[in-house]
């Protein structure tokens, strides 16, 4: 399976189509299509985030890229070396992945961050191929219960009841991979406590750590 982005016209799914259109007028300076991924094919981790942010990744055209879930998620990836340079909320601020990769189960914004079961079916064979293109992968992280089932489905994992989410819990796949969790790094988990920076930090410490078995 090789992997093709959806096109900038992407008309898998009407309701995200009409969605991307109102913003295009509204908007022009925006990104306002499917958001592509961030990082290398090589790289031995995959972060799945469940779909762009309205004014985030969907104005910015980048993955986590200009909201508060993505100060956090940055600051993290530069902190453990999964990042270099220096985040600055553009795609012009010169950072780049190193061994990692970002990317969305939901290409395009969906109306009130919410997709529509049709729309992850519609988007789920992107997320497919982007893994089967990853050679080296070898740790997948899902950020928050919508991303992990998506990877749940998109990995055709069974029993899927085996493979339930919680923070921190890796599980290990029958390819011998590794498929990790962590709540979503967004300002509603950080700000109800839900989620701490030190809580996201152990997540990736424990990835490291799987690189090094």
């Amino acid at each position: 399976m090789t992997f093709v982005a959806p096109p900038a016209d992407c008309p898998r799914c009407p309701r995200l189509v009409a969605f991307r259109d109102r913003h295009r007028a509204q908007f022009a300076d925006w990104h306002n299509a499917p958001v592509p991924s961030f990082g290398g094919f090589d790289a031995r981790l995959l972060i799945v985030g469940l779909a762009p942010g309205l004014r985030g990744a969907n104005r910015t055209g980048r993955p986590f890229t200009g909201d508060y879930a993505g100060d956090l998620l940055y600051a993290t990836l530069l902190k453990y070396g999964f990042a270099r340079g220096t985040y600055r909320a553009s795609l012009d601020d010169g950072l780049a992945m190193v061994d990692a990769r970002i990317a969305n189960a939901v290409r395009c914004v969906p109306p009130e961050n919410k997709p529509t079961p049709d729309e992850f079916t519609q988007c789920r064979p992107f997320l497919q191929a982007e893994i089967a293109e990853m050679r080296q992968l070898r740790v997948i992280l899902a950020l928050g219960k919508g991303a992990h089932d998506q990877v749940v489905r998109a990995l055709a994992l069974r029993p899927a009841g085996a493979f339930t989410f919680a923070h921190a819990r890796l599980h290990a796949l029958p390819d011998g991979r590794t498929f990790a969790d962590s709540y979503h790094c967004s300002r509603y988990n950080t700000n109800t406590g839900r989620l701490t920076a030190a809580m996201f930090e152990d997540v990736f410490a424990a990835v490291r750590k799987e690189f090094d078995r």
